[in-house]
């Protein structure tokens, strides 16, 4: 039998990824977890309106979404307990710029370019609804067909209530195969 928990939000893990936008023309940097997809052409990105990030965000209308990998993940997980208003973070990461003029993460090994399309505030939070104009990748991340390879890539996860950082783990099968195997014993 299950227990009602209260309402807890158990939508987590999540990635675990680094926002950079261009704020008073320097690189600035934050730790995100608040995101998700909201379409197949669309992201959200979740920040308090109080990030000194989002002043950036809310001029170009442009952020980048940089994928965490433990070997990132010190300097990533400062950008979430500094506040750019008290310190510059625009050295932290080995800054590149987009195409579209955005900076990013040069430690990330997948990276999405995105242009702000919508925002709508919550409870305090700045929500941006954004479409992804280009999105770069290393090879060591791509599988043969040039697509994210996510057990190379090895995202790191953000679980929440408990504040911890998670691995990624192993396949376990194709989207639909489980379904179709299903399926197929139900017609029996």
């Amino acid at each position: 039998m299950k227990r009602n928990i209260g309402n807890l939000f158990a939508l987590y893990p999540t990635p675990a990824v680094v926002i950079g936008a261009t704020v008073d023309g320097k690189p600035s940097w934050t730790l995100v977890a608040h995101i998700g997809i909201v379409a197949h052409d669309r992201l959200l990105v979740s920040l308090h309106a109080s990030h000194y990030i989002n002043k950036g965000i809310n001029e170009s209308r442009r952020l980048s979404v940089n994928i965490v990998t433990e070997e990132f993940l010190p300097q990533a997980d400062y950008c979430g307990i500094v506040s750019g208003n008290k310190t510059d973070k625009s050295t932290v990461f080995d800054s590149v710029t987009g195409d579209d003029g955005t900076p990013m993460v040069g430690e990330s090994p997948l990276t999405m370019e995105c242009q702000v399309e919508d925002m709508y505030e919550c409870n305090g939070f700045e929500n941006f609804v954004c479409s992804v104009r280009h999105t770069y990748a290393d090879d060591r991340v791509l599988d043969t067909d040039g697509k994210p390879d996510y057990a190379c890539l090895r995202p790191v996860l953000f679980e929440m209530p408990t504040y911890r950082y998670l691995r990624t783990g192993d396949v376990i099968g194709h989207c639909t195969d489980a379904g179709r195997k299903y399926k197929e014993y139900l017609a029996e």
